[in-house]
């Protein structure tokens, strides 16, 4: 088990409240009278989420649009975010993305902190949203002969990191500026058994789904679109940070926007994926975990 595996084991014994989901769901999902208000937190730091070198702007974009990406996969209509914001070298370019991608999504600032600190720089942002179908989709309910869907291709993100940290030609921007798909969950959200977003690697968020739906999922990598080459297939989907949707669909039953079936969901075996008849499991590196 990962030290942030089992940090978060133990922060289960504290999130007893039912909006926490257990801990295993994208974002906290709170009922209150007639409307469902969805929460979700990301930190970023510098090194590791994003290069010291990079242009704080796309830092300022990445950091809201992750976020949404959370609340996309909860078919949540953004309310407002809080910024936690650590001063860093270039605060004016920060300033003008997070004016961009906050203006692109139409979405407002509401508040947050600031502070000084030495060392790499770190950033955190809360989204708030607005479940627009009720129950919000959850991870944990996608049922033994569910389809497995994708929403697009993954290994861009992948990619663009290495266009970037490089300095070459290629475009980098699906690593520097994701979209989170909120339109494409406000879709989904009325028809899946269960959704999340793909930030860590496709297949380490589907052994996630998996773990907490209670079922293993049979993949067939061929069916799963790729942005990078046929070479670089096991890489792409291991990869994260592509921010395309997981989702799950009755057995038979169409997407209401376009999308790729990759697998489908089979009795719960001795591992949480099944990748072209070959079980594997967190161990086998299945995507991006803080050590």
């Amino acid at each position: 088990m990962s030290r942030e595996a089992a940090f978060i084991a133990a922060l289960r014994d504290l999130a007893a409240h039912p909006a926490a989901r257990g801990l295993a769901d994208d974002c906290a999902v709170l009922e209150l009278g007639g409307e469902t208000l969805v929460l979700t937190h990301d930190a970023m730091a510098e090194g590791v989420h994003f290069l010291p070198e990079q242009d704080p702007a796309d830092v300022a974009w990445k950091l809201v649009a992750s976020n949404l990406s959370d609340l996309a996969a909860k078919g949540a209509e953004p309310l407002g975010v809080l910024l936690g914001y650590q001063f860093g070298t270039d605060d004016a370019r920060f300033l003008a993305g997070l004016e961009d991608v906050l203006a692109h999504y139409g979405v407002p600032l509401l508040g947050g902190d600031t502070i000084s600190a030495t060392g790499p720089q770190v950033l955190g942002l809360t989204a708030l949203g607005r479940a627009t179908h009720r129950p919000a989709p959850s991870r944990a309910d996608a049922k033994v002969g569910d389809g497995l869907w994708i929403t697009g291709p993954v290994g861009g993100a992948m990619l663009g990191f290495e266009a970037l940290r490089d300095k070459t030609a290629e475009d980098s921007r699906v690593f520097r500026r994701p979209l989170a798909l909120l339109s494409e969950g406000w879709a989904l959200a009325p028809v899946v058994t269960a959704m999340m977003d793909v930030s860590d690697g496709l297949l380490l968020d589907a052994s996630r789904m998996a773990r907490a739906s209670g079922i293993s999922f049979a993949i067939d990598s061929a069916a799963v679109p790729i942005a990078a080459p046929e070479a670089r297939r096991a890489e792409a989907l291991r990869w994260g940070e592509d921010y395309q949707l997981l989702f799950t669909l009755p057995a038979g039953a169409e997407p209401p926007i376009a999308a790729h079936r990759v697998g489908a969901a089979c009795a719960a075996g001795e591992a949480p994926v099944v990748l072209d008849g070959i079980p594997l499991t967190e161990a086998s590196g299945l995507g991006y975990e803080h050590s």
